[in-house]
C-alpha cells in the first residue's frame, strides 16, 4: 500500500472526526472518551491554528488511515507542543504512524518548537511503543486521572527533543 502524508484542513473534518470515533467507540487507547462530530473536529482543529499542524496519511484512492496533530498545551511551556497520533484499527503497526512523525517533526520545528510531549495512558502498550520507538523519553506519571465517563488512568508524559 502506498501512502501520502499530506496537511490536513477544515475540508478533512468529516472523515478525520469518522476514523477518532470508531478509536473512541472501541475504547483502550484514547484518553478522549465523547465522540466528535465534524464541526467539533473543525473547531479542534481551528484551535490555536497559528501554532498548530495536522498531518493525515492516505492510500490512492483517497481513504485515510491515520492522523496525527501537534499543537501547544496549557499545561506546557511554549517551546513546547502536545501530540495527538490515531491510526485506524486493523492499520497499526504498518509504518503509518512513522510517515506522520516525519511530517509532525519537520512542522513542529517550521512552528518553532523544541519538543513534543506525548501524554499516553499507561494501559496502551501500543501507544507506549509506538511513541518509545520513536525517541520519546519518560519524564512525568500522573497517577489516577479520571477520564470523562469515570474511568481512572495512569498515564506517562514522554518527550521528544527535536
Amino acid at each position: 500500500m502506498s501512502l501520502h502524508i499530506r496537511r490536513a484542513g477544515p475540508l478533512d473534518a468529516a472523515p478525520l472526526a469518522e476514523l477518532l470515533n470508531a478509536i473512541i467507540r472501541r475504547g483502550g487507547t484514547t484518553a478522549m472518551t465523547v465522540e466528535l462530530s465534524a464541526a467539533g473536529m473543525a473547531a479542534w482543529m481551528a484551535q490555536s491554528a497559528d501554532r498548530s499542524a495536522w498531518h493525515l496519511a492516505e492510500d490512492d484512492g483517497g481513504t485515510m488511515h491515520g492522523f496525527q496533530t501537534i499543537g501547544p498545551h496549557q499545561h506546557l511551556p511554549p517551546e513546547a507542543c502536545d501530540i495527538a497520533t490515531f491510526v485506524r484499527i486493523g492499520r497499526t503497526g504498518l509504518g503509518i504512524g512513522t510517515q506522520l512523525f516525519e511530517a509532525t517533526c519537520a512542522a513542529a520545528r517550521a512552528l518553532g518548537y523544541t519538543w513534543i510531549n506525548a501524554t499516553i495512558r499507561a494501559d496502551n502498550p501500543g501507544g507506549l511503543a509506538y511513541y518509545q520507538s520513536r525517541g520519546f523519553e519518560d519524564y512525568a506519571r500522573k497517577d489516577d486521572v479520571a477520564l470523562a465517563g469515570g474511568l481512572v488512568v495512569n498515564q506517562l508524559r514522554k518527550r521528544y527533543e527535536l
